[in-house]
């Protein structure tokens, strides 16, 4: 047992979204979901075993998680205890170098850290297939961030705990761009988690979205394994808008648009149907845009949108590693 570990991981953003649960007491996915993992939006997790602890500490940016998160963490440390047989408790340290909670996938990214860095520092051997099913239970979309690239998450088929995600393809097979347009750096109000639970029992779309979801990660896998942006961008714009529509048709309805998002969504469609640039937008469960393009129209999607009013600033990323020890 090594007693401690530091991994590095990164928040990966959907093309085909994930939203909705068919077991919701093993976290696994109603539809698949296609993501890519983004350079340099990365999170740093350590995790150092104390046995005078009488329970884990887990502090994020600086300061002790509230009781919701530090409980998602104690269970993923409880999993890796029972496993491992070593039963001291633990310290989490957890740093997101991007937007904590607001739609930025720094869950994701975070869960897939704390995955690795746990099994490590618990004397269990490196196995990411493993680590994924661990970061899923914790968050579904963190079983994405343990892999670089362009990664799967296929829907899960309820009672089977053996779901993990995939690498599809490498980090080196297509360098795309995504350029994020920050609208706020403030928490969301309603989380992923209940803003999924709400749409699977309340919205009059979920059953038509669970249908349709797998034919649109299906085109996105094929614009990707083809570089056919002509396919990806559609496909990627269809599944978020997809998503945003059962979740507004929901009861209470969740908005997570802001006069900032549907003006950065504009520039995305003036830039691509004005300016001929290769250009597509995608939204997770947050206010933010992230416009999906290639590498060479990068700087002028960014500039284009650093403008629009409502964006307070940019992140330009592409397709990076998976989860590595520090």
């Amino acid at each position: 047992m090594t007693g401690k570990a530091t991994v590095i991981s990164r928040a990966n953003i959907a093309l085909a979204k994930y939203w909705g649960k068919n077991d919701e007491a093993l976290n696994l996915p109603a539809v698949p979901s296609v993501s890519m993992t983004l350079l340099p939006m990365r999170t740093e997790t350590s995790v150092v075993l104390d046995p005078k602890l009488s329970e884990d500490v887990f502090e994020l940016d600086g300061e002790i998680a509230s009781g919701g998160e530090s409980k998602r963490v104690t269970k993923l440390l409880d999993e890796v205890r029972a496993a491992s047989g070593e039963k001291a408790k633990a310290r989490v340290q957890s740093r997101n170098h991007f937007p904590t909670a607001s739609g930025l996938a720094s869950s994701a990214s975070g869960f897939a850290a704390l995955a690795v860095a746990a099994r490590v520092a618990y004397g269990l051997p490196r196995n990411d297939r493993d680590a994924s099913i661990l970061a899923r239970r914790a968050s579904a979309s963190a079983a994405r961030s343990v892999f670089g690239g362009y990664v799967e998450l296929p829907a899960g088929t309820p009672g089977d705990d053996s779901l993990a995600a995939y690498e599809l393809l490498g980090p080196e097979h297509w360098d795309l761009r995504l350029v994020v347009a920050v609208i706020t750096e403030k928490r969301k109000d309603v989380s992923s988690r209940d803003g999924m639970g709400i749409s699977r029992r309340t919205s009059p779309y979920y059953d038509a979205w669970v249908e349709r979801a797998p034919r649109m990660a299906a085109a996105v896998r094929e614009g990707l394994a083809k570089k056919e942006m002509a396919i990806l961008g559609p496909a990627t714009e269809a599944s978020f808008t997809a998503m945003h529509a059962l979740a507004f048709a929901s009861t209470p309805f969740t908005l997570y648009f802001q006069p900032g998002s549907l003006a950065a969504l504009a520039t995305v469609r003036r830039l691509r149907e004005e300016s001929g640039i290769g250009v597509y937008a995608t939204m997770d469960a947050g206010p933010h845009v992230k416009a999906l393009c290639e590498a060479k129209d990068a700087e002028r999607v960014a500039e284009e949108l650093g403008r629009t009013e409502g964006v307070i600033r940019t992140i330009l990323a592409g397709p990076g590693p998976g989860v590595e020890l520090a």
